[in-house]
């Protein structure tokens, strides 16, 4: 296993202070309970919601120093390429028969190669945060405003509260992020009122736009949307909708941020800018790697229209694995986040299951791979085409299902199937 990061959940550690948005009993593995419960570890608060930091503390760091798995983790070490040894994408003949080459540089700075049977692509888009633009590309200015400008989610009243304190701060976004940056800043209001928070979305607020509230299935989730509300309706967040992002431009002390709007155009001077806009893949490492990806989610073909929110918004997804991660580069699959490219809501048990469904194929038994078991949450909105336009990929944890409003869930219980019953030389790059 292969982990840029210094250290397990580098990713996860980065959003520390973000509370997840279901109790642990929902974000442990079964196999890793398997792992871990006869060291000692347990979790006995398990009807808690645990925020990012206690993730790696209490659960992804003691699995990562796991006998079983620490000899294999490879930290500090970043993948720069994978393709074929001695072949780059075009060549057919031989081609399923030659090991992966992963090329990786470590903290030397040296580049050194690894060859594998398998790989296995968990490196999520933590790294590939949507610009502001709201073309999808960078709005002009954007990368000379940098200093100004933050994406995901500031810990805007703990580490972070001098950068926010006492400023005008405009958060841009309309999902779950977006909701999380505008409540710190309201809380951090209560104790400094002279900041000031505006909220732009691209499109004008409806009923939906703060999310299934009492009828999300993810209690903590719906209860986001109701503080988020709630820091409006008091009137400590302004909204600013609908209002398109096209230009930053420095200024004395802040920056100047213009858009479209309704009737023409805009600009609002701020102290600082909130990017929370989602992310999106990065394929730069895999130019060599024969994919199939879907033509706008830039997930595997096969899996896009099961998580195209521009079909649906409840949340429900049917169960999916190995067949649905399939790329015509034999062995070779990407799952977690990176694996749902540019739609939003991804769950954790979701990529428990596709990494339980893809290493049962990988170890020869077809049958368990394809035996995918799935219990996915509703949402709480569903109204037809489901696109958000500022769709939010911060991973969320899985919790009971029920019917769904999109058609009837096909949920199942979700159980451990050993899949490693033969060895396999797989890389998994994290």
């Amino acid at each position: 296993m292969i982990e840029a990061g210094a250290g397990p959940g580098a990713a996860v550690a980065e959003w520390g202070h973000v509370t997840i948005f279901s109790p642990w009993r929902f974000n442990i593995d079964a196999a890793a309970r398997g792992l871990l419960e006869p060291t000692g570890w347990r979790i006995d608060d398990l009807d808690r919601d645990p925020k990012g930091r206690e993730l790696v503390d209490r659960y992804l760091a003691p699995l990562a120093a796991h006998p079983r798995i620490a000899p294999h983790l490879r930290l500090r070490s970043k993948v720069v390429a994978v393709t074929r040894q001695s072949m780059d994408r075009v060549p057919s003949k031989g081609r399923d028969e030659r090991p992966f080459e992963i090329a990786m540089v470590g903290e030397s700075g040296r580049q050194e190669t690894l060859l594998a049977r398998a790989v296995i692509d968990a490196s999520g888009t933590w790294r590939s945060p949507n610009p502001a633009g709201a073309s999808g590309v960078p709005a002009v200015g954007e990368k000379e405003a940098g200093a100004r400008i933050r994406y995901g989610i500031p810990d805007a009243f703990g580490a972070e509260r001098s950068r926010y304190a006492g400023r005008k701060v405009l958060v841009i976004g309309s999902g779950h992020s977006a909701m999380d940056a505008v409540i710190g800043l309201a809380r951090l209001k209560a104790e400094a009122p002279q900041t000031t928070v505006l909220w732009a979305m691209r499109s004008a607020p409806t009923a939906k736009t703060f999310g299934g509230l009492t009828d999300d299935r993810l209690a903590s989730r719906g209860a986001l949307g109701e503080r988020a509300k709630a820091a409006v309706d008091r009137g400590d967040v302004t909204i600013v909708a609908p209002f398109r992002i096209a230009a930053f431009s420095l200024a004395e002390g802040g920056v100047s941020v213009s858009g479209e709007i309704a009737d023409g155009g805009r600009t609002i001077a701020v102290d600082e800018a909130i990017v929370a806009t989602g992310f999106r893949p990065d394929y730069s490492a895999l130019s060599e790697i024969r994919l199939d990806l879907h033509p706008w989610l830039e997930c595997p073909r096969v899996l896009g229209p099961l998580i195209d929110p521009n079909e649906h918004s409840c949340g429900t997804v049917p169960p999916h694995g190995v067949r649905e991660l399939e790329h015509p580069e034999r062995d070779f699959y990407i799952v977690g986040m990176k694996s749902y490219g540019r739609a939003p809501t991804f769950l954790m048990m979701t990529g428990y299951e596709q990494v339980r469904s893809v290493v049962a194929a990988l170890a020869g038994d077809r049958e368990a791979a394809l035996d995918t078991r799935l219990v996915l949450p509703e949402t709480g909105v569903c109204e037809g085409p489901g696109l958000s336009e500022e769709a939010d990929g911060r991973a969320v944890p899985d919790a009971p299902a029920a019917v769904g409003c999109c058609g009837t869930s096909r949920a199942r219980k979700v159980d451990t199937i050993s899949a490693a019953t033969t060895p396999v030389s797989v890389a998994q790059v994290g």
